[in-house]
């Protein structure tokens, strides 16, 4: 009895309640994205760096051709569910499984629900979920990204950090007349440990707000994440893991422009910087008619300062570069064929290098500077 009535009392705070109005609604949804890829200068397993001296081994480079799940969407399948409270409330939840369509495995790690797994309240006021959920900062860029966040070339990793998405997360979002913001704290983010340790409130815990403003034409973001993963699990002592970031774009008749700036910063438990980085990126997406569009983008980044572990020499690597085309061309509503290709500088693609401890499968093969990938694809949408 008092459980409910706590229950009732929450949601009083964000509207009438009225039991004879209640309705479920389950929705099934998807997207199955498989494609051929020819890639250059690829090592043929990660590397291994040296704690000491910050020396990193690989294997040679050498070119490989592929079946790849995911090019401009990853593989996934999920449940979305609203049930109708009265007064404008509903309890929502999502349920969403990444897979590889090229071998049926579960992503993630290959959890069951890895890519989003939440329940909460919506209303006039906003909304309150509970659960693993994506980052504002990640939420809040993907509509100024050149790729709209594709999954295979651009560097959604180094734009918003390894914990974009986020477990055991307490998340608002609102919207308010033209702006629109997210606020979170995560209790254990899950990138390197799973927090909620007792006595060690701050090990793996995250928290961050974004920002968006748009109007007609005119949209701009700003964004900041701090989360602290667990670098020494026997004593539980965590780094600090910043970043900030601001975007802009502007609508055409038939094109987007956009661009955006990212500040990083990484500290070891200590306080030692282990990477200051910058990431700067500019593109556009233009309809050449309404089933083709094109989408360019060029991403840079400044690698300030880069350490391995305290007591390693501070390096000072090439900044790496990218460039990202699409051609992206529409069949039906819900089924697209695509080529997609980049060309990576001083990093393997999607900028993957050293900064994100060799993260991605696209690691640079010994005495290689560049890469170059290129994939031809189909896209279902359900």
């Amino acid at each position: 009895m008092k459980r409910s009535l706590y229950a009732v009392m929450a949601l009083s705070a964000l509207g009438t309640v009225a039991p004879d109005t209640w309705a479920t609604t389950v929705t099934l949804y998807g997207v199955v994205d498989a494609n051929v890829e020819y890639v250059t200068n690829i090592a043929p397993g990660q590397p291994t760096v040296n704690p000491v001296t910050g020396q990193v081994s690989v294997g040679p480079g050498h070119d490989r051709v592929a079946l790849q799940s995911g090019g401009m969407s990853a593989s996934r399948w999920g449940l979305r569910g609203v049930e109708d409270l009265g007064g404008g409330v509903q309890a929502l939840f999502v349920l969403e499984s990444g897979f590889s369509l090229d071998d049926g495995k579960s992503m993630q790690g290959g959890r069951l629900f890895g890519r989003q797994a939440f329940v909460g309240l919506s209303s006039s006021l906003g909304a309150l979920t509970f659960g693993r959920q994506y980052t504002p900062l990640g939420t809040a860029l993907a509509n100024f990204s050149p790729g709209a966040y594709a999954y295979q070339y651009e560097p959604l990793d180094v734009m918003t950090g390894l914990n974009y998405r986020s477990d055991n997360t307490v998340k608002y979002a609102g919207k308010f007349g033209s702006f629109s913001g997210e606020g979170y704290w995560s209790f254990g983010n899950g990138v390197a440990g799973a927090g909620e340790v007792p006595g060690q409130f701050m090990r793996d815990i995250g928290y961050g707000a974004s920002l968006v403003y748009a109007n007609g034409s005119f949209s701009a973001t700003v964004a900041y994440d701090e989360y602290r993963p667990t670098i020494t699990p026997a004593t539980g002592a965590t780094g600090k893991f910043r970043k900030a970031a601001g975007a802009v774009n502007y609508a055409f008749d038939r094109a987007t422009i956009m661009a955006g700036y990212r500040w990083g910063r990484n500290q070891f438990p200590d306080g030692t910087v282990a990477l200051h980085d910058n990431l700067w990126w500019i593109g556009g997406i233009y309809a050449i008619s309404p089933v083709l569009k094109l989408s360019l983008g060029y991403y840079y980044q400044d690698l300030r300062t880069m350490k391995v572990t305290p007591a390693a020499p501070t390096v000072h690597p090439a900044n790496p570069w990218e460039v990202l085309f699409i051609a992206d061309y529409s069949l039906s509503k819900r089924t697209d064929v695509y080529l997609t290709t980049a060309y990576a500088k001083n990093a393997g693609l999607d900028l993957h290098s050293a900064s994100l401890g060799f993260s991605n499968v696209y690691v640079l093969g010994q005495g290689k500077t560049n890469m170059f990938g290129a994939a031809v694809g189909i896209r279902h949408k359900f």
